[in-house]
């Protein structure tokens, strides 16, 4: 009798696992979330600068959304991410530090690996 009690708790618990195990792999979302979300896309006037932020982390469609959303959110700056390269684009209307947008990113559980710089004076020589 005194067996039971704990067999008990832990079949509770196994089940209980095997629940939540189950929902996880029925929903169809990402590694960390809905993918019905979608960052709103940012349009900025002019584009006086591109840089490229090398992102390590982002596996899925709400990675991209939430790396997005938190980069958009800052004045002067749009962002868009390709997971598939790992990497955020970030066009510049003005001047806005490396650093403020390195810590947007890490903030939300990420890294950025390396920043390249790419001016639009620069792409379009390129051609």
């Amino acid at each position: 009798m005194e067996h039971i009690v704990p067999v008990l708790i832990l079949f509770l618990l196994i089940g209980v696992g095997m629940l939540y195990t189950v929902r996880h792999f029925r929903r169809k979302s990402g590694c960390c979330g809905s993918q019905d979300y979608r960052a709103k896309a940012k349009k900025l006037p002019t584009v006086i600068c591109e840089k490229f932020f090398e992102i390590e982390g982002m596996h899925c469609e709400h990675c991209k959304s939430r790396v997005e959303e938190a980069v958009n959110d800052l004045e002067g700056v749009a962002c868009r991410v390709f997971l598939d390269r790992g990497e955020a684009k970030v066009s510049y209307a003005k001047p806005v530090e490396d650093e403020t947008i390195r810590f947007r990113v890490e903030r939300l559980g990420y890294r950025v690996i390396t920043i390249r710089d790419e001016s639009k004076t620069a792409s379009k020589s390129r051609r």
